[in-house]
């Protein structure tokens, strides 16, 4: 049956402005790509402002310490065990094996860490510790041998003191001063000593978006990521101001940041529906001005009939970030299958696997949860296969392979495969002659 809106977002309009990004970062990479390390440092100076140094060494980060408060360090050092202890497990998860299929046919599974990594640290209105310490932990605790990392400088200063605290605690090698298509084509290409990069990982701006998206096949990517956005699942247990608080806290990212509830509670929506505005004036002024345009803009609150159609309605949005605040959190973990992370429970809310819980932040979007997961220890490990085959299973795997090979009409591969039971096919073409 069709859901009821007692809040819609406005038509999703595609805009000039992702047009527009496409040719820019075209040119912009072809450009790099002709020009080098002095396309990038034009770039820099006229899009960052920055004249200084792009290369900041692992001694220089270190040195980044003395300039970060006592208890942003401590609570820094408390998210990257959290990200590193989980990243450890899930490489733990994903296990080498080999297996004898038949007598004489042995086949096997490796994990082989990437060469290179090249990871994204946005700044601009906010600066994203907890991205850097998301992207190079996991890269690190994958065996990465090396990660580059790359953050917006700020004129006049450079990073700030806390992201390169970040990046030299998670393991960075090095960090370049840039931002932008320019930060990502320099890894790509492997400059200023960083070598080129196997994979690019980190959220950006529609820009960096688009500039992983045209550079992919040259390298390898997380994902084409797009606005951050969560989904609140809530019953007639939860309380309507942390439901408002948890839309209105993922609405800060930006004006262009859908949040949806999805609720069978009519009651509890309209209570929502009222807290929300009051929230959004508890905001700072740049903030509020985000989180409103979201809020009017691309939220959502959604009327449904039971709890079978809230997960059903879940699914089909598959949101980036899911929480659900209702009753047996069993069932709905058991239930749920389209979403980039779950949170389950009232205390379990999205602002702590932003920043230190453990599980990555960096997750799909645009409904991509569909069909894959976020960054993981597995996105920086190629999973190869191996075989091996001796006497006793060749001459099965010789009649099975020349069979299909030549219903195929592929012949030049059943002509490999009988050659390994000393069948020359020019032995049959004399004798066919004769």
């Amino acid at each position: 049956m069709p859901l009821t809106y007692l809040k819609r977002a406005g038509a999703h309009i595609a805009e000039a402005g992702h047009i527009d990004a496409r040719a820019t970062v075209a040119d912009m990479l072809a450009e790099i790509k002709l020009g080098g390390e002095a396309a990038v440092r034009d770039y820099a100076v006229r899009l960052d402002r920055w004249e200084g140094e792009i290369v900041v060494s692992r001694d220089q980060m270190a040195q980044s310490e003395q300039y970060v408060p006592t208890d942003l360090r401590d609570a820094m050092k408390y998210a990257y065990e959290n990200i590193r202890r989980f990243a450890e497990a899930q490489k733990a998860s994903l296990n080498e094996f080999e297996i004898e299929l038949r007598p004489g046919l042995t086949a096997g599974q490796r994990a082989i860490p990437l060469d290179a990594a090249g990871c994204y640290v946005p700044g601009g209105r906010y600066s994203h510790i907890a991205s850097a310490l998301m992207s190079i932990t996991t890269a690190r605790v994958a065996g990465v041998h090396n990660v580059t990392a790359c953050s917006p400088p700020r004129p006049g200063a450079g990073i700030p003191a806390p992201i390169l605290y970040a990046m030299w605690l998670a393991g960075a090698d090095r960090a370049l001063a840039l931002g932008g298509v320019q930060a990502v084509a320099a890894m790509a290409e492997g400059h200023f000593g960083a070598g080129k990069a196997d994979i690019l990982v980190g959220p950006g701006n529609q820009y960096v978006a688009e500039a992983k998206r045209q550079l992919f096949g040259e390298v390898g990517i997380d994902m084409f990521a797009g606005p951050t956005d969560v989904l609140v699942l809530a019953d007639a247990t939860a309380d309507p101001e942390l439901v408002a608080w948890d839309l209105v806290s993922q609405a800060e990212h930006g004006g262009n940041s859908p949040v949806w509830l999805v609720t069978d509670e009519r009651s509890m929506a309209e209570a929502v529906m009222a807290l929300v505005p009051r929230c959004l004036e508890t905001l700072p002024q740049l903030n509020r001005a985000a989180a409103t345009t979201a809020w009017d803009e691309r939220g959502e609150i959604v009327l449904c009939a039971d709890r079978e159609e809230m997960a059903g309605c879940a699914d089909a949005y598959a949101p980036e970030h899911l929480h659900v605040q209702a009753a047996d959190l069993e069932w709905w973990q058991a239930r749920l299958r389209s979403y980039g992370s779950l949170f389950l429970g009232a205390q379990t809310c999205v602002s702590f696997g932003d920043k230190a819980a453990g599980p990555n932040h960096v997750l799909p979007t645009d409904r991509a949860a569909r069909y894959t997961g976020g960054l993981s220890v597995h996105k920086f490990l190629k999973t190869v296969t191996w075989q091996r085959v001796t006497g006793e299973a060749v001459p099965d795997l010789v009649q099975a392979t020349s069979t299909i090979s030549r219903y195929e009409g592929m012949e030049g591969h059943a002509i490999s495969a009988d050659l390994r039971r000393g069948i020359s096919p020019y032995q049959e073409r004399r004798a066919s002659v004769g």
